[in-house]
């Protein structure tokens, strides 16, 4: 039962993509990530205020429902949030992919955590981390540097 509802996330994300299209506009990052094991690709869009909060944040790609869900998800989940919340949640779901350590408190990751069956498969973990790992390099470029 749960295991459907958590699908129904997953393809609600990647129909209804949230925060899809490009983000223009003066300061606004915009970094390309691909992923090198099945070629799916994002460009992640965002920018940040002078209180380091991510106060846009929006993706265009191509790629598998995984993926593409995973950056509607991460968009959603980091639009607002302080450039170190934002790393605590990536973190959080590249320890839960990686690792199956779902948070302790499961509202942290919003709609992300119905990706948490994705840790038991191996070959789908770039797929769902394309949009997080573009986000967590993009912070290290741009906001780190």
């Amino acid at each position: 039962m749960l295991e459907n509802l958590y699908k129904q996330i997953v393809m609600d994300h990647y129909k209804n993509p949230r925060n899809k299209g490009k983000l223009e506009g003066e300061g606004a990052i915009q970094f390309p990530y691909k992923n090198p094991t099945c070629g799916d690709v994002m460009v992640l869009y965002m920018t940040i205020d002078e209180n380091r909060k991510i106060s846009g944040v929006k993706f265009e790609g191509e790629g598998c429902s995984i993926s593409m869900a995973s950056c509607s998800m991460m968009t959603d989940l980091v639009k607002g949030k302080t450039v170190e919340e934002a790393e605590h949640l990536i973190h959080l779901f590249t320890d839960m992919i990686k690792n199956g350590e779902v948070p302790e408190d499961e509202e942290e990751l919003g709609d992300a955590l119905a990706l948490s069956g994705i840790h038991k498969l191996r070959a789908r973990h770039n797929c769902s981390l394309l949009g997080w790992n573009g986000l967590d390099r993009a912070i290290k470029q741009h906001v780190h540097s």
